[in-house]
């Protein structure tokens, strides 16, 4: 049952985040609706979708894939640091949100990836292959319709000394809090 819900919430998930892409149908979307209205259904049904993944993965059978072996632990540490980071650029105009244009795209990328080089169980594979695919898709739909991110970092670096603070702080309690506390798997050590 758990791994049904999963690819339901999947499901949802890549098609609310999908249609987003579609600008034109979205932006008929907003005017039938309102703006308002639209980005609270946007939001109730994306949160939705989220709550069905975490319950569906969480429900998941253990259907080993493959095992992945140890030393790609390490690459995914150094790789989540990249996706903290990236994802902190995301809301701080820096030239590292500047150099990466698409930061919250890249951090998602690279988290799922991540992952996907230490989970060999079936869920794991379905769930962060899914975000991984939607990631590339969102970045080729954003070049295809001109989008190109953000370009005009501010003047000076302190911004980016902010990120990268930022980042580390969010990296570090990815790892050593949430990560043991609320998945159940140590990050760092053993």
């Amino acid at each position: 049952m758990g791994l049904l819900v999963l690819v339901l919430g999947l499901l949802v998930f890549l098609a609310t985040h999908m249609f987003v892409t579609m600008r034109e149908a979205r932006a008929a979307a907003m005017a039938r609706l309102g703006t308002s209205t639209y980005r609270a259904l946007f939001s109730i049904v994306s949160l939705g979708s989220l709550a069905l993944i975490v319950w569906g993965y969480a429900h998941s059978p253990w259907i080993e894939v493959w095992s992945p072996p140890g030393f790609m632990r390490h690459i995914t540490i150094g790789l989540m640091l990249l996706a903290s980071l990236a994802l902190v650029a995301y809301f701080i105009p820096s030239h590292i949100k500047a150099w990466l244009k698409h930061p919250l795209l890249v951090a998602v990328k690279t988290w799922a990836f991540a992952h996907l080089l230490v989970n060999g169980d079936f869920a794991s594979i379905i769930m962060f292959a899914v975000f991984l695919a939607w990631g590339v898709y969102a970045r080729i739909a954003a070049k295809k319709r001109g989008d190109v991110g953000f370009t005009t970092p501010p003047a000076g670096w302190t911004n980016d000394i902010i990120v990268v603070v930022i980042g580390l702080v969010v990296y570090l309690a990815l790892g050593y809090a949430f990560h043991p506390m609320v998945i159940g798997v140590p990050a760092f050590g053993r």
